[in-house]
């Protein structure tokens, strides 16, 4: 049996910030400040169903620094950093990959469907969030 190991804080930022990406990566896709809004509300209502070495990792310590200026560049660090959150959960805490999955699928979902229903761009995030998340061992 694998026992869970305590995350540093180094890999705990990697977690948030492949989660918070995730988030600002899908309200990007469509912008808009009322829905800035009711998406805020809606990601964090995931993040708070999280829970174990997930949710600590998604409350605690320093919010992630994320770019602002296109939306190639915020994947170019948040894809990157979901791949590399999976790895560490199934090295640190195998028994929360799925949580981790759940947790930031739902959250860029909620996103997507709180102003005006899910768009297309919206859409093609999300899967290019569900493919860095199911990248193989």
């Amino acid at each position: 049996m694998i026992m869970e190991q305590r995350l540093t804080a180094e890999e705990r930022l990697t977690l948030k910030t492949g989660a918070f990406g995730a988030v600002f990566l899908v309200a990007n896709a469509d912008p808009g400040m009322l829905a800035l809004f009711r998406e805020s509300f809606a990601a964090s209502g995931a993040m708070a169903d999280s829970s174990g070495v997930v949710k600590e990792a998604l409350t605690s310590g320093p919010l992630p620094k994320l770019p602002r200026d296109s939306a190639l560049e915020i994947e170019s660090v948040v894809l990157p950093a979901l791949g590399r959150a999976v790895e560490i959960l199934r090295e640190k805490s195998p028994g929360d990959v799925a949580g981790y999955r759940e947790v930031v699928l739902s959250a860029a979902e909620r996103v997507a469907g709180a102003h005006r229903g899910v768009t297309p761009a919206e859409a093609a995030a999300i899967e290019r969030i569900r493919g860095a998340l199911d990248q193989p061992a």
